[in-house]
């Protein structure tokens, strides 16, 4: 060979290394359209027997309907949802879709209400509380709300346990909403009397002065809520607490978006929990209820009063959990929609069944 490839022209020796690398390029090319095509052919071959499975399924259910058993339906999602607001995370804008879709989708909504906006349970209340959610058939399913700290169902030998979503907020921006919303209210119900009502003092006036509404202590209530009924949890300051609410928000918690991306978490929830949240995008851009709240006079705070804020230990761990929520969103809904001509859409089903066994017949 070495000998042949000597006497050989130039040449003729670059046409035959040309010649040998394109045929090798056309063989891989063939190849891979063989791969290509042995992929669709199982695809489609999964897809058939996936609908041919779906089809037994359907046949059994209605012989089932027919020997008098009764046939899986929306009557029978035993299916819970619990959304145990932090107050001024835009939370009421959030749950008016939820009530503007419960007679469309079938679902019931009900609000916990605690007494004196008390977000700990009682131990028997606890009880009490889960023993209504879990056994009350009536109810179900169910969209549950309120100002209530997160309670862990497993903990009274519940096996299903809810699903729990939720919204938080930067801190300051949060604290900043709820000083006002306590003198001014908001145009939800714009004539109902707020408890600091007729104080005109101006979040930055509070901050200057060391005032108590405005206190880095009020900052405190994104991690106990997440945290839940122990007493650590509401331990101002406690890195324990911020460690166990990270802990809850991955483990527990279906999804927790943010007051600023709103509209993302919606879409989110719509793609995920359809059963509860068909439509639910729509109603959030279009409906009126949904962007109707708004605290009235509120006034930004300045540099100077957020860097105050800043120094605090207690700011820098709830600011550090908010961060945490912030992160986990954007890297579910990175992974769950796609931007196109400015608009944000719902990525398809990306996997698929195939090799069922045993064939049906």
């Amino acid at each position: 060979m070495g000998l042949f490839r000597v006497m050989m022209p130039p040449k003729l020796q670059l046409l035959a290394v040309l010649t040998f690398g394109v045929t090798v390029l056309f063989i891989e090319n063939q190849i891979q359209r063989l791969e290509e095509s042995r992929a669709k052919l199982e695809r489609a071959m999964a897809r058939h027997e996936l609908s041919e499975a779906e089809q037994q399924q359907q046949q059994q259910q209605q012989r089932g309907g027919e020997d008098g058993g009764r046939n899986i339906s929306e009557e029978d999602d035993d299916t819970v949802v619990i959304y145990n607001r932090v107050p001024k995370t835009a939370s009421t804008s959030f749950t008016n879709i939820a009530y503007d879709l419960c007679a469309r989708n079938r679902f019931h909504v009900l609000h916990i209400n605690t007494s004196k906006n008390n977000p700990v349970m009682s131990l028997q209340d606890q009880m009490r509380f889960v023993h209504n959610v879990t056994s009350w058939r009536g109810m179900k399913p169910a969209f549950y709300h309120g100002h209530v700290a997160y309670l862990d169902f497993s903990k009274y030998g519940i096996e299903a346990k809810p699903l729990y979503i939720n919204v938080v907020r930067d801190p300051i921006e949060r604290l900043v909403s709820y000083y006002y919303f306590l003198r001014f209210g908001d145009d939800y119900r714009p004539g109902l009397r707020r408890r600091k009502q007729g104080d005109k003092k101006t979040f930055d006036e509070c901050v200057a002065s060391a005032g108590s509404d405005c206190a880095p202590e009020k900052l405190w209530l994104q991690i106990p809520f997440f945290c839940g009924h122990h007493s650590e949890c509401w331990n101002v300051g406690s890195r324990w607490a911020l460690e166990q609410a990270k802990y809850n928000l991955v483990n527990e918690y279906l999804v927790v978006g943010v007051t600023e991306e709103l509209e993302d978490f919606v879409m989110i929830l719509e793609a995920t929990l359809p059963r509860f949240f068909k439509g639910a995008t729509d109603l959030y851009k279009t409906g009126k209820k949904s962007h109707l709240r708004k605290t009235t006079e509120k006034k930004l705070p300045t540099r100077e009063t957020v860097a105050k804020l800043q120094q605090s230990k207690i700011w820098k761990l709830e600011n550090e959990f908010y961060e945490f929520a912030l992160e986990q969103f954007q890297f579910a809904r990175a992974h769950a929609v796609r931007e196109k001509d400015g608009e944000l859409l719902v990525l398809p089903q990306s996997f698929f069944y195939e090799k069922i066994y045993p064939k049906t017949t």
